[in-house]
């Protein structure tokens, strides 16, 4: 077992507020910073690495449901000479805290080179420990998410400020600012992705069925390029900050080039064909959302990290549902009725989750 250096020392008490002004109080394990940010929960219970370099959650204060955290520390932060995370799922942590019932200050993996309170803090973001999760996560539950405040010792702070989540354009703040072009020469096939907040895994996925990557920035007109395919990345916030986005992608649809949607690209695809996004109560955030593909009794388990929807009752005679939430009904994806235009809700790369749902990618490829 190796034992976290920090542990010796006596920790800081940390505090989260609610907006509503319920207070849970805890201990600091990572970054002693204030930080403010939408409080949202994760009910997976491995993949905090994963999950913690995941764009999507940038701007939000992540609450695992799982009760111990840590105990596996973290990966090397490698990456391959494209520049592609080797174990994350991205450059950095994204999100702006994180929120966990018990830490664990010793790690024991095969892989692991250092705790999670120790990369916490040396990416300086903040951690607490000891806050009933479980009486957290059932308020979110039943209030929606709402956002919050930690705040490190007895350090006064503004109760009347607690930011806003909805009115910023975090894809902005987290897609890349240039054109990255991966496997040059090497793939039959060229793939624009549009980077809302690419995960690596989407970009491994597709590298791996031999195609050349063109990843532009989210706003970039991708349309003057030579492609043969477009795909659209997940990313955080709401889509209604990414108009840009919106009227790339729907110039692309009067063609005939495949375009596959995840997550942000899914509500993003729904929205350049005329349907209406909405934000759901809590989201979906875990390893285990079970959604049905429309016309079958195929059902698949998979992974999600998001906060908006697609109303399916918005959107034109041209497309219709793909996949459908088994738990509440919501959109999962959608598909156009003629051409080669489909996406999903859900993560078919996952890491971390289910793999279930990866041939997603091999029909998008497929159809290149």
């Amino acid at each position: 077992m190796t034992q976290d250096t920090d542990y010796m020392q006596t920790e800081k008490t940390a505090t989260l507020i609610l907006d509503d002004g319920t207070v849970f109080r805890g201990f600091s394990f990572g970054c002693e910073k204030e930080v403010t940010g939408e409080v949202v929960f994760n009910t997976a219970m491995t993949g905090y690495p994963e999950s913690l370099t995941d764009p999507s959650y940038a701007g939000q204060l992540m609450v695992l449901t799982y009760p111990l955290v840590g105990n596996y520390g973290v990966p090397p932060r490698t990456f391959d000479a494209d520049g592609i995370a080797t174990f994350m799922e991205s450059e950095k942590i994204h999100a702006d805290a994180i929120i966990v019932s018990d830490y664990s200050h010793e790690y024991s993996h095969w892989n692991a080179v250092g705790s999670l309170g120790s990369w916490l803090k040396e990416e300086g973001i903040p951690g607490i420990y000891g806050i009933d999760t479980r009486a957290l996560t059932k308020k979110l539950r039943e209030h929606g998410v709402m956002m919050g405040k930690i705040v490190i010792g007895d350090a006064k702070t503004d109760l009347t400020n607690f930011g806003q989540y909805g009115n910023v354009n975090y894809v902005d703040k987290v897609s890349c600012k240039e054109v990255i072009i991966y496997g040059e020469g090497e793939g039959k096939k060229r793939v624009v992705l549009v980077d809302c907040g690419v995960k690596h895994n989407i970009i491994r996925c597709l590298l791996k069925r031999n195609v050349t990557v063109i990843r532009v920035p989210w706003d970039y007109d991708f349309n003057t390029l030579e492609y043969d395919g477009l795909f659209i990345s997940n990313g955080p916030g709401d889509p209604d900050t990414c108009d840009a986005a919106v009227q790339n992608i729907r110039k692309a649809l009067s063609g005939d080039k495949p375009i596959c949607g995840i997550c942000m690209g899914n509500q993003l695809l729904a929205k350049a064909g005329g349907a209406s996004i909405y934000k759901l109560k809590y989201g979906h955030r875990s390893h285990n959302q079970p959604v049905r593909m429309v016309g079958t009794e195929k059902c698949f388990i998979t992974s999600q990290n998001h906060g908006y929807a697609v109303d399916n009752d918005t959107l034109s005679a041209d497309w219709e549902p793909l996949f459908i939430n088994m738990n509440d009904g919501t959109n999962e994806g959608i598909r156009h009725k003629t051409k080669p235009f489909f996406s999903s809700q859900f993560h078919p790369e996952a890491c971390s989750g289910p793999t279930d749902t990866e041939f997603m990618f091999d029909k998008f490829v497929e159809l290149l």
